[in-house]
């Protein structure tokens, strides 16, 4: 299994500013280089707390690229739905140049409907839109000239330039949350699965079906090749049970909060591309320490505690890489770096 660190901003800009949360996290990329973690991943979004204060991984990603000398970076995942492809293919490729060839290019298709309204695009084409970006992607990295007449853009013979570093371009992820064709359709293309733990343990099932779909249309179409499956988790690690869960609860409630702020957007909302997303408003109440310990997926407490649920997750969820989401609820840099240098002692080497 690789591992790696998982960063989502979700600042309330009065706690913490954005000089700030990215010098910490640069800090702690810096760190997990250091340590030999695998990847550190970045997450787009725009407008709220959630998310809002990286627009571009892309760009975060070049900063740790110069800053870094082995670990490979991870976009967790640029929102192919909001660019053209043009763009985002000579962009990527330019990091992957930047990078000496370690980019890992994961895609989303973005969920929130405030971030659609605002850009102009049609929640209800999100789809089409974003499996056609993806496609014409890999297009322009593989193809000399490459051509595309779609409803959302049209070019012809178009050369993308820089070429990519990595052959026959950087791996490719596809994130996915709930939708049982979006899984499918990533099983089809043979590209590696991004998947964020539910809040919830009664929410493992429904995901380890949709982890079926994945494999088993992987399995038909990619018979010769191995399925990829990467977990982003909220972690901490203490000496203790009681200290991580003293430690982790407030962090942890504060990121929920931040989450259900930009969820409440669905409210009213109905889209025939995002089934089963009408209720995504629905805000966490307070979480208690039991909550934590018994019923929530992250990942928290003492090394023994953290490697039985690690383990437990592996089992479950066919996982291959796992990525620590260290920055919820903006901690401070100290808090970051414990709990990256605890994993890495304590937990690491008995997985």
């Amino acid at each position: 299994m690789k591992f790696g660190i998982s960063l989502l901003p979700d600042c309330r800009p009065e706690h913490t500013s954005p000089v700030r949360y990215f010098e910490d996290v640069l800090e702690v990329s810096r760190l997990a280089d250091e340590l030999g973690f695998d990847y550190v991943k970045m997450t787009e979004h725009y407008l709220k707390d959630y998310g809002g204060y990286c627009p571009s991984p892309l760009t975060f990603l070049t900063a740790v690229a110069a800053q870094t000398r082995r670990i490979r970076l991870m976009t967790g995942g640029v929102q192919a739905s909001f660019h053209h492809p043009v763009q985002l293919a000579a962009h990527a490729a330019m990091v992957d140049a930047i990078s000496g060839g370690r980019l890992d290019v994961g895609f989303a298709r973005a969920w929130l409907p405030y971030e659609f309204e605002v850009l102009g695009i049609p929640l209800d084409e999100s789809r089409d839109r974003f499996m056609a970006t993806v496609e014409a992607v890999l297009r322009l990295w593989t193809q000399k000239e490459a051509s595309e007449d779609t409803p959302f853009f049209r070019y012809r013979d178009a050369h993308s330039l820089p070429a990519v570093t990595q052959t026959p371009h950087p791996p490719v992820w596809v994130a996915a949350v709930r939708s049982r064709q979006s899984f499918a359709w990533i099983g089809e293309k043979g590209l590696g699965l991004l998947i964020a733990s539910p809040p919830r343990k009664g929410e493992l099932a429904h995901t380890q079906d949709m982890l079926r779909v994945y494999l088993e249309t992987h399995q038909e179409y990619h018979p010769d090749r191995e399925p990829r499956i990467a977990l982003s988790i909220p972690t901490m690690v203490a000496d203790t049970d009681a200290e991580a869960l003293a430690t982790a609860q407030p962090l942890l409630q504060s990121y929920l909060d931040v989450w259900g702020e930009a969820a409440a957007s669905w409210d009213g909302v109905q889209s025939a591309a995002y089934p089963g997303y009408s209720n995504a408003g629905t805000t966490f109440g307070a979480l208690t320490d039991e909550d934590l310990h018994s019923t929530s997926t992250a990942v928290i407490g003492s090394p023994d505690t953290v490697v039985e649920k690690i383990q437990e997750l592996s089992a479950a969820l066919s996982l291959d890489t796992l990525l620590l989401q260290i920055d919820y609820g903006s901690p401070s840099v100290d808090v970051m770096s414990r709990n990256l240098r605890l994993f890495h002692s304590e937990v690491l080497p008995r997985l």
